[in-house]
């Protein structure tokens, strides 16, 4: 606040003279925190007469010592333009202390604060203080309306820490939010010390702090004096000077914790019960909202996965000229995934940059300079020469301050890491099968996104598409032996091995030049369960090529992201949309549960699955509404069927069982002839070529993609 003289000066004391003859005691001071003004309310309330309290400073006048800071805080906070209310103890005539109810509004003059009114009560008063706390429970209400409708984080943190501080009376207040299991981040923070936002940007969750207490108690903290506060977080800095209480809140819903809320209150404040409950009332509506803004981000995080991956896919697939094309795609990355990009492959035994993206494009030669000073260590002990080395991707999902200065190996370097704002990162191999071709790595500063396990499958998936693209155009030049490389590329190079359930596969390929567009995946799921499917792409060549890539692709995506039938068939609909795809694509996908022994199906146009019973029975898995990806108008329904031990489950594409000039039911009734093939105690990597052979058109126009699940008794 500052001093009002002149003409400005007496206009809003003489306003307050309005006050005169109001029942409840209105103090006025001005900018250096003299009384300039008290009613005849507040001479009886105090005890003391008018001539005693004009013109002496209202800390010394009117409060003890250990209280100053709490003043001095509420007097700055006024100085922001801000309003405050709570109980504060004051000095009443004869040296009595006792709790008043306080609240306190800057006056201005039109050009800034140079005063503040503060209206005073007495605070035990049970009909008084039922109106205050009637009054606060009905801001607090509010601010829990503004909560639901709230629509992202940052909209969270300013209700959070302000219009709730605000009617709680906290002068200092923070939000935050777990990154990992291991780590706290501020996210938000109104008031507190100088540079406390930043020395608190990211802290430990064990270490003994009121937040990380709260969370891992998961109940809610109050902590009634300064002396309270550092005799239980000695080592804790205080939120400002003088007296002080505060409150933490957990955040958390049936999924577990997701951050706390600290409120912080000059003097001692004493939380009536009813506002502890609605506070934590309060603090659960903000995590369920919290929670629900992080779905949604999630949901659209996902779709935008699909569509990069569609996009890199195409720039991937449209040329042989990788250089470039892994320069496109390291553009397309920032800033939507990350604030800057490398690439790095390997060359002569060393990794060597082929581009480097950010957002900041005059922070380019920053990343270079850093690449070129001080090169990752070539030992393999970490960065990119140890994802290298071992072909696994490094993540780091939060980068604290003691990190950087650990891995700094001089000042220069240090300073380097800081404006280059390393706050999260992520480095994944180029690898095609054993061979690691280089490494991309991504960094984000502190307004993107913490990397997790999710952006890691998502890296990974991007990587191997762009090491495929590189290892075509390195190995192949001509367009046949590059649709052909690409397709066995995308193809698994081994079925899982698992103990209670045996697989097989047979891949076909037509008896022409140019590569087809079957595909095929098992991917073993939680409890035991598998995903299998199998698709095909129409048409030949690269094209049909590339788009069982992406599909296949899209397909083990969605999977890492929701195994359910009907979620990842809608996921596909949506690649299929998004890649706005020539061809026509069928696929069958199911979820094999040994354990409740059965299957369940859903079908986008592709022949239906069949079961195959170990007595020699077999029965078409049939489902209403096949229709075809990218469709719409219609539903598909999910089948359960029985799938029991020593069973067998056969998916196969259309060129098993088509025949030119053939009806359908043909192929179909020849197929169930030759299912005897696949009857144990005959392993099923023997019976299925068996099949195939004896089912299929033997003048090879079309690829065959056949694959086969039986399980086994446990134990």
């Amino acid at each position: 606040m500052r001093s009002a003289g002149g003409d400005a000066g007496r206009g809003w004391r003489e306003a307050t003279r309005v006050l005169d003859g109001v029942m409840i005691g209105a103090l006025a001071v001005d900018g250096g925190g003299t009384l300039t003004y008290c009613n005849a309310a507040a001479v009886a309330l105090l005890g003391r007469q008018r001539e005693e309290l004009l013109g002496r400073d209202i800390r010394d006048l009117l409060f003890e010592e250990p209280e100053h800071g709490a003043v001095e805080e509420v007097l700055r906070h006024l100085g922001t333009g801000q309003a405050w209310a709570g109980e504060l103890p004051m000095v009443r005539a004869g040296g009595l202390v006792e709790p008043l109810a306080t609240s306190w509004s800057p006056l201005t003059d039109g050009e800034g604060v140079v005063g503040a009114l503060l209206i005073a009560e007495e605070a035990a008063g049970s009909g008084a203080h039922a109106r205050r706390l009637a009054a606060r429970l009905r801001r607090l209400a509010a601010v829990t309306t503004e909560l639901l409708v709230a629509e992202t984080v940052e909209a969270v943190s300013a209700i959070v820490t302000g219009q709730l501080a605000d009617t709680a009376g906290a002068t200092v207040s923070s939000l935050s939010t777990l990154v990992d299991d291991e780590t706290l981040a501020l996210i938000a923070m109104r008031g507190g010390r100088h540079g406390a936002a930043s020395r608190w940007a990211t802290y430990p969750l064990a270490a003994s702090t009121p937040a990380g207490d709260t969370i891992r108690s998961g109940r809610m903290l109050v902590l009634r004096s300064s002396a309270e506060i550092a005799e239980r977080y000695p080592t804790v800095e205080s939120a400002a000077d003088g007296e002080r209480s505060m409150v933490c809140l957990p955040l958390q819903t049936t999924g577990g914790p997701l951050g706390v809320v600290t409120l912080s209150f000059p003097g001692r404040r004493a939380l009536d019960a009813a506002e502890l409950e609605f506070l934590g009332i309060l603090a659960d509506v903000c995590a369920q909202t919290l929670d629900r803004i992080r779905a949604v981000a999630a949901a659209a995080d996902r779709e935008s996965k699909l569509q990069f991956l569609a996009d890199a896919s195409e720039q991937l697939s449209s040329s042989l000229d990788y250089r470039a094309t892994l320069r496109r795609v390291a553009d397309l990355a920032v800033p939507w995934f990350a604030d800057w990009c490398a690439i790095q492959l390997l060359q002569d035994g060393e990794l060597r940059t082929l581009s480097i993206a950010h957002e900041d494009s005059s922070l380019v030669q920053l990343v270079e300079d850093l690449q070129t000073k001080y090169p990752p260590p070539r030992d393999g002990s970490r960065g990119a020469y140890k994802v290298l080395a071992t072909g696994e991707s490094e993540l780091v999902p939060e980068v604290t301050d003691e990190l950087l200065a650990v891995a700094a190996v001089d000042e220069e370097h240090l300073r380097l890491l800081r404006t280059l704002n390393f706050r999260s990162g992520l480095a994944v191999p180029l690898k095609v099968q054993d061979r690691v071709l280089g490494v991309i790595t991504w960094v984000a500063g502190d307004r993107g996104r913490r990397f997790g396990r999710a952006d890691q499958a998502f890296g990974e998936d991007l990587a191997r598409r762009a090491a495929i693209a590189i290892d075509n155009s390195q190995l192949h030049s001509e367009l046949r032996d590059v649709a052909l490389k690409l397709q066995h590329a995308v193809l698994p190079a081994g079925l899982p091995k698992l103990d209670d359930v045996e697989l097989a596969v047979c891949y076909q390929p037509a008896g022409r030049t140019d590569a087809g567009g079957d595909f095929y995946d098992v991917l073993p799921l939680d409890e035991g369960r598998l995903a299998v499917f199998v698709g095909d792409v129409m048409g030949r060549g690269v094209q049909a090529a590339s788009a069982m890539a992406q599909m296949r692709s899209a397909v083990r995506t969605l999977v890492a992201l929701d195994p359910e039938p009907a979620t990842v068939m809608t996921g596909l609909d949506v690649v299929f949309d998004k890649l706005d795809m020539d061809q026509l694509v069928t696929v069958v996908y199911a979820v094999v549960d040994p354990a409740r022994q059965q299957v369940r199906v859903i079908n986008a146009g592709h022949p239906a699955p069949l079961v195959l019973g170990a007595d020699g029975s077999s029965a078409e898995v049939t489902t209403s509404g096949t229709l075809l990806l990218g469709v719409g108008g219609g539903r598909r329904e999910v089948v359960t069927a029985p799938l029991r031990d020593e069973d067998t489950l056969l998916l196969f594409t259309d060129g098993l069982v088509e025949r030119r000039g053939e009806d359908l039911e043909q192929g179909s009734v020849r197929l169930r002839r030759a299912a005897v093939e696949l009857l144990p105690p005959r392993a099923l990597d023997e019976g299925l070529p068996m099949l195939v052979e004896a089912v299929r058109d033997p003048d090879r126009d079309d690829d065959v993609a056949a694959l086969a699940v039986r399980p086994h008794r446990r134990g």
